[in-house]
């Protein structure tokens, strides 16, 4: 029996789940790693499919940049979807053995897998055909309302991209396009349809669960390599605020981020960010927690390598002097569109404007 190994990796950035699909993709050709289903949430975009229409999303530029949502292209099949907050992005990443080789066999597939995973929570879902993914309600019927979206890739029968299970997702979101193209109905969440919140983490394991099923693989829960901190640190407030960047020596990639560094043995991310800080900068302060979480890849080692990032903020006084450790050879203080311009990653951008949100604390 083949191998499911499941990742649920909470928060990751959508580029950087991108760049997780592609690692993936080449370990499984490469047979570095079995088939694997990531089960992740997305911050709010919008992505396109191959056959995406761009009168699709009916927003402006600027109504979706305040709401903080951002567009990207992909090479999936489908039309313009969103992924938000609150609903399980899954990234099945399998090699089809030649008895599955079949593209519809794979979307039923996928669908089943949805749908196994509702029936348990006491929703009937089922497919339309005229219409991709999973649906509530019959076809033709005025309440026909769509809970999961289908938008799938295959190369030389290696799959990518996935689904998208509306589980708690703001649903008001969906007013921002025509979802998947479909003009004639709606969009529900499992929220919706059940009356309350429901456990992300409940319907992430009905998921590992049923697709295991749908797969005829044996699960295997997959875990991160690394836990690591960043710690964005602030000096000033609105147009005066700076943000400290340090350089990393050429032989540590010679890249500008901010102060970071791996939880010891035993450590709690506070304590790691409070030591990182010390150790990096020579600053002593109590950092403060950004409730950020986020899973990437790092760098580009096959099989891919998996992190878990926590972000915290720390604020100084303007003469807070910077005394710098072994991994850097230089330190700036630099204005917020600079240091967003410079920093390489990300995770590392969203920490910073997280920071700049965060309330001032007393510093030390």
């Amino acid at each position: 029996m083949n191998t499911l190994t499941v990742f649920r990796l909470g928060r990751v950035e959508y580029e950087d789940g991108l760049k997780l699909m592609h690692l993936f993709g080449e370990a499984r050709m490469q047979g570095l790693v079995g088939d694997t289903l990531l089960l992740l949430e997305h911050p709010p975009v919008l992505t396109l499919g191959r056959a995406a229409k761009r009168e699709n999303i009916t927003a402006t530029d600027a109504r979706l940049g305040e709401e903080g949502v951002e567009v990207f292209d992909t090479n999936r099949g489908g039309d313009v979807t969103y992924h938000g907050p609150g609903q399980v992005v899954g990234y099945p990443i399998l090699l089809l053995p030649p008895e599955r080789q079949d593209v519809r066999r794979y979307v039923r597939d996928v669908e089943r897998g949805l749908i196994q995973t509702l029936a348990g929570f006491g929703l009937t879902a089922g497919p339309i055909p005229k219409w991709p993914g999973v649906w509530l309600g019959q076809e033709g019927s005025p309440d026909a309302r769509k809970i999961g979206a289908i938008g799938v890739h295959l190369s030389k029968w290696l799959t990518t991209h996935g689904f998208a299970l509306n589980v708690n997702t703001r649903l008001e979101h969906f007013q921002l396009i025509v979802p998947c193209g479909i003009r004639e109905a709606g969009v529900t969440s499992m929220q919706r349809e059940l009356g309350h919140a429901v456990s992300v983490p409940d319907v992430e394991e009905a998921l590992a669960r049923e697709f295991s099923q749908v797969f005829d693989a044996r699960r295997v829960d997959g875990e991160v390599s690394l836990r690591t901190v960043s710690v964005a640190v602030v000096k000033g407030q609105g147009p005066e605020a700076r943000v400290l960047l340090l350089k990393r020596t050429p032989e540590r990639g010679g890249f500008w981020q901010t102060v970071t560094g791996r939880l010891e043995p035993g450590e709690a991310p506070a304590q790691a960010a409070r030591r990182e800080l010390v150790e990096e900068t020579g600053l002593a302060a109590e950092p403060v927690d950004l409730h950020y979480r986020h899973a990437f890849a790092l760098g580009d080692a096959l099989p891919p390598k998996l992190v878990e990032e926590h972000g915290f903020a720390v604020h100084v006084g303007p003469d807070a002097p910077v005394r710098l450790g072994p991994e850097h050879e230089a330190f700036e203080w630099v204005d917020v569109p600079a240091a967003l311009r410079r920093l390489p990653f990300r995770g590392l951008r969203e920490t910073v404007a997280r920071a700049l949100e965060a309330r001032r604390p007393t510093t030390a």
